[in-house]
């Protein structure tokens, strides 16, 4: 079963959901959606009654903005429970105490943010909304010094995310401030089958441009990073769900693995693989549709899958904006001299940079020789790709205004 909402359904997803008649809840984006063969679409009623004849089932969400209706409409399963302890940073760190009893956490409402005394924590640490997505309003801070400039950084992107995310998404009434946590980050789109075990679908790579850099730029996927990092992913996994009693269970994992092997958990987003329809890199990368796997039951043969992938990566580019600019300044963005600039793109992803705040993201398939082209894109501002709106001068205006002088 799946429940379709905003901000973004890709073609592969509701093509999916149409070719395998997944029961869909008949809400307004899933109405909208234009496919070759038509959905399978439920009323209300009958898809929670469905659910209610089913007991335990496989339903998958694209988008957050789904969770609430899952609160208010099926208290009658655990899902709300399991959600909330998720989606929660602060209950999820809770859960993870016994695991981890060395990581500090605290939880902070974002209104007295101006009450926390900087030089009592020790540095460095990452601060963060909550309930959060995208890295929007993470920050690092190594210095007490740097603790103005973050704060000042979270006020201004809180104002701009309200408009932007509901509160089931991105909660910025509540922060979070956590020990940093060290070593490579890496993110996971995983499921828990009917009996309770972890099956990996995929591993991302996220890789910086800078020690101080938070953002969403370049995550990759590969037969190395597979190959190396399944087994442990695999064993946090069913830690985890030990803890939590998971099954029929999709997700997204975010975590650290240090020099040292040890792997901890940054975050654990339910009941959807890697946000905006990002998961679909699997498909484009190993052949796996990570939808019709979790929903049939599937699990990879990665040794077939990987065979023949050696050399190769498989990269998802988000196109973020630049901290500093202002959207209303942007006329255009240039897509195809970004396309220009790749060895071999897969698929671009456009977006509405005035609604979202940002212009897209595009998966590439890129070889080892020529892996400078992502490093480039890593440290783009993207102003490269930008079109500027012309700014008009005053003078300009007096030219053009009805009774100036000529």
């Amino acid at each position: 079963m799946m429940i379709l909402d905003h901000p973004y359904v890709s073609e592969f997803l509701k093509n999916t959901a149409a070719e395998l008649q997944i029961p869909v809840l008949k809400n307004e984006i899933a109405v909208g959606l234009k496919t070759e063969k038509r959905l399978n679409l439920l009323e209300e009623a009958e898809f929670i009654e469905f659910i209610k004849e089913k007991g335990e089932c496989t339903l998958y969400l694209n988008s957050e903005n789904s969770i609430g209706w899952i609160s208010e409409n099926l208290s009658f399963t655990e899902l709300p429970e399991k959600i909330e302890l998720f989606k929660n940073k602060v209950k999820f760190r809770e859960l993870l105490e016994r695991l981890y009893p060395e990581l500090y956490f605290k939880g902070v409402e974002f209104e007295k943010l101006d009450e926390i005394r900087v030089e009592e924590i020790e540095k460095p640490f990452i601060i963060k909304p909550a309930v959060g997505f995208f890295s929007l309003g993470v920050h690092k801070v190594s210095t007490d010094a740097e603790w103005d400039s973050a704060l000042n950084s979270i006020k201004a992107e809180v104002k701009e995310i309200r408009e932007l995310y509901p509160a089931q998404v991105l909660d910025v009434e509540n922060f979070i401030i956590e020990g940093n946590i060290e070593g490579n980050e890496f993110a996971v789109d995983a499921y828990f089958n009917r009996e309770g075990k972890p099956v990996v679908l995929n591993i991302f790579k996220h890789i910086f441009s800078s020690e101080n850099d938070v953002s969403d730029r370049v995550y990759f996927t590969s037969k190395t990073v597979i190959e190396t990092y399944r087994e442990a992913v695999e064993d946090l996994l069913k830690e985890i769900g030990k803890l939590a009693e998971l099954r029929n269970f999709p997700l997204h994992l975010e975590l650290r693995i240090g020099e040292d092997r040890r792997i901890q958990p940054i975050e654990l987003n339910p009941m959807r693989f890697a946000g905006w329809c990002t998961t679909d890199i699997a498909y484009f990368a190993y052949g796996i549709n990570t939808y019709r796997y979790f929903l049939e039951q599937l699990e990879p043969d990665w040794d077939k899958i990987l065979a023949d992938k050696e050399g190769k990566s498989f990269c998802l580019v988000m196109l973020n904006k630049p901290a500093d600019l202002d959207l209303k300044e942007v006329k255009a963005f240039d897509y195809e001299k970004l396309l220009s600039d790749f060895e071999k793109p897969l698929e671009l992803r456009k977006v509405n940079h005035e609604k979202y705040g940002f212009f897209g993201y595009m998966f590439t398939e890129t070889t080892e020789s020529n892996w400078q082209e992502i490093e480039r894109i890593l440290k783009s501002d993207l102003r490269e790709y930008i079109n500027f709106k012309e700014i008009v001068s005053i003078s300009d205006n007096q030219r053009l205004c009805p009774g100036t002088q000529k």
